[in-house]
């Protein structure tokens, strides 16, 4: 195995890290660590992989970065990947069912797994998202909240979603799903998204609340709740996943969507880009393979 940690880990995740590597070999793994410091980082490591399983330790961002690297060097449906989820949201590994408060049930996992077919989302810029990707509210509430993630962790998200609800007027977006227009930019758009997974932002929002990373389907979330009551109703239905019940919400199920309009930036997992006036996005089927029991 080909163990893959941050080199920019504190002393606790280090000694998680240690732990993690203990089960791994007494489970008769020869294992390998590699530290990662950013992404041109990714290559090289990849490049020393040699056939082996790869097992990343970190949280839906480090898995983010990897799972894009495998699919542009189209090694995505071939490598196997275990994940310890030592991140601060941790969301995909909550909506597979790998345990998030117990790195040696995590680690169990991949040294007894089997591999499963899982779907991505891919942009058409080339990135690949594994749990979630939107723009708008959702955005620039992680955008706020990213000064505070390393001191506060899940709790920096609320936070940064209320400091983005004082200042969030929308934007004028077009949407198309699955090639049918929905939006085309008359009416703001509070956020849109698509879910692998069902929740976002460390389980604090259930963006798909019925999302199943293995249908070849995301869940698709539109809303125009622009309103400042709206906002504040849309973001508790978002807390229990109710949103779809709402009347000024689009919920649905698709291969493809594409968003143009006013600039906006791209949350994927986490990992903020943009700004973008314009990005599609389709679900690859079956197009990784994740160690599960």
């Amino acid at each position: 195995m080909l163990v893959v940690t941050n080199e920019l880990a504190g002393r606790t995740e280090a000694g998680a890290v240690d732990e993690v590597v203990e089960v791994l070999r007494g489970g008769g793994a020869d294992v390998e660590v590699m530290a990662c410091a950013d992404a041109s980082d990714i290559d090289r490591i990849l490049d020393a992989r040699a056939g082996r399983r790869l097992v990343v330790v970190g949280g839906d961002g480090s898995l983010h970065t990897m799972m894009g690297a495998l699919w542009r060097r189209g090694e995505a449906a071939t490598c196997e990947v275990g994940l310890i989820p030592l991140g601060t949201g941790n969301d995909f590994a909550r909506g597979v069912g790998i345990p998030v408060d117990d790195l040696r049930a995590a680690a169990r996992i991949v040294v007894e797994g089997t591999p499963r077919p899982f779907d991505l989302i891919v942009s058409d810029r080339g990135g690949a998202a594994v749990n979630a990707v939107h723009v708008g509210a959702g955005a620039e509430a992680a955008r706020r909240a990213l000064p505070l993630k390393r001191r506060l962790r899940i709790a920096a998200f609320p936070i940064g979603a209320v400091l983005a609800g004082f200042t969030t007027k929308g934007w004028r977006l077009r949407v198309s799903i699955d090639g049918r227009p929905v939006m085309r930019g008359r009416r703001r758009v509070l956020m849109a998204g698509l879910s692998n997974a069902p929740t976002i932002a460390g389980g604090t929002g259930r963006l798909g609340p019925g999302a199943d990373p293995t249908d070849g389907l995301a869940d698709v979330t539109v809303s125009y709740a622009v309103g400042p009551l709206a906002r504040v109703g849309y973001a508790l239905a978002l807390r229990r996943g109710r949103h779809p019940e709402r009347e000024d919400v689009l919920h649905t199920r698709a291969r493809e969507v594409h968003i143009a309009g006013e600039p906006f930036h791209v949350n994927a997992d986490g990992e903020l880009t943009g700004p973008f006036t314009a990005n599609t996005w389709r679900v690859a089927p079956a197009a990784w393979r994740l160690l599960l029991p």
